[in-house]
């Protein structure tokens, strides 16, 4: 491997080693799983296997396919939370290497965040995922994920 070994490199090795309790799902271009805080419920992300450092250096089959498989976990957190609107972003650049994050937006959230970007919530505070607690939303994910 070369470039800089990032967390998004940590965790596709966790996932492969079976290691990552946020596992939602292996989709064809990666894998999906629950965002380490919920600072809104049902924060997801999608990250590439094999990792690559940022979506043009995917090839247009590859970028294609990733980019499905970001919708298609969109239209997933949607459906299991009942959420207004997905947002989606794609940034690394505090972390280099390419991840998707799927960010569901709330009518209840409180005004002043509520048509602020996501980066205005102070993820720090959000609620750590917890098996216990986001495990019926997890399985519901998944479920929804494997259907035809």
């Amino acid at each position: 491997m070369s470039g800089p070994v990032t967390a998004i490199h940590r965790q596709v090795e966790a996932l492969r080693a079976g290691r990552e309790p946020r596992l939602i799902a292996r989709l064809p271009s990666g894998w999906a799983l629950l965002g380490e805080r919920q600072f809104l419920r049902g924060y997801a992300l999608l990250l590439p296997d094999p990792v690559v450092p940022t979506l043009n250096a995917l090839q247009a089959p590859e970028r294609s396919r990733f980019l499905l498989d970001l919708a298609r976990l969109g239209d997933t957190v949607l459906e299991v939370t009942g959420a207004v609107r997905i947002n989606y972003a794609m940034l690394g650049n505090l972390e280099p290497a390419l991840h998707a994050h799927v960010i569901p937006r709330y009518a209840q959230e409180p005004e002043a965040l509520r048509t602020a970007h996501p980066w205005a919530y102070d993820w720090q505070a959000g609620e750590p995922f917890d098996p216990a607690t986001h495990g019926q939303m997890l399985a519901q994910l998944r479920g929804a994920l494997e259907r035809p």
